[in-house]
């Protein structure tokens, strides 16, 4: 394989991964990215986890395969490269996601309706149809964890709770059902988040970041 061929390749690939990044935000363009403080911070760790510690030592590896030979043939070397494209555009995203944040506190304290009906950032509990009682968390897209029951405001079920409070009934349309759901308590609280950890098998530098490094801004 001629390095030609492989340079044109390789930007290929990247107008490939340019389009799919955008095609895959393409639904988040122009809605608002309504955040707890927490999940706003897991997105920072991540992004200073990219900056300061995998991204340099990926940059390490690939300048080091660099040199040992024919780049075409490289597997270090083409691995390296096809994961700094993935870090960039993750960097990207985080840092588009932060700057677009509008955070809101679930323990804030709040009055009225505010404080008695289904906002963002409510703990609702709720029954089914056969009686079965579930709770759930109103939090962002970037925030979603089924396991923990953290549901996106912009998901059906958060549509369909939205506004209600204890006593109301409401009708959630979802591919392939029709449900009606009674809401039985609405209450703002702290929401437990899972902090940002490293990625298994994640290449990084050492902790002390790199002099020509600039953090994000908390």
């Amino acid at each position: 394989m001629s390095k030609a061929f492989t340079k044109e390749s390789e930007g290929e690939e990247d107008e490939h991964d340019q389009a799919a990044e955008e095609a895959a935000h393409a639904p988040l363009v122009g809605v608002k990215n309504y955040i707890t403080p927490s999940g706003l911070q897991r997105l920072r760790d991540e992004l200073r986890f990219l900056l300061t510690r995998e991204r340099p030592a990926v940059t390490q590896v690939v300048a080091w395969a660099a040199g040992n030979g024919d780049r075409s043939e490289n597997a270090d070397y083409q691995y390296g490269k096809r994961r700094l494209r993935e870090i960039d555009r993750r960097i990207r995203f985080l840092t588009k996601r932060i700057d677009a944040a509008e955070v809101v506190d679930p323990e804030a304290p709040r009055s009225g309706r505010a404080s008695t009906h289904v906002f963002f950032g409510a703990t609702v509990r709720y029954a089914n149809a056969a009686g079965t009682e579930r709770v759930v968390r109103v939090v962002g897209l970037d925030e979603v964890d089924l396991d923990r029951y953290h549901i996106s405001w912009m998901s059906p079920l958060a549509r369909a709770l939205m506004k209600s409070g204890p006593g109301d009934s409401v009708i959630l349309h979802a591919p392939g059902t029709i449900e009606p759901l009674e809401i039985l308590e609405v209450r703002y609280e702290r929401i437990p988040m899972e902090p940002f950890s490293e990625p298994p098998g994640a290449e990084s530098a050492p902790k002390t970041p790199p002099s020509n490094i600039v953090e994000p801004a908390k």
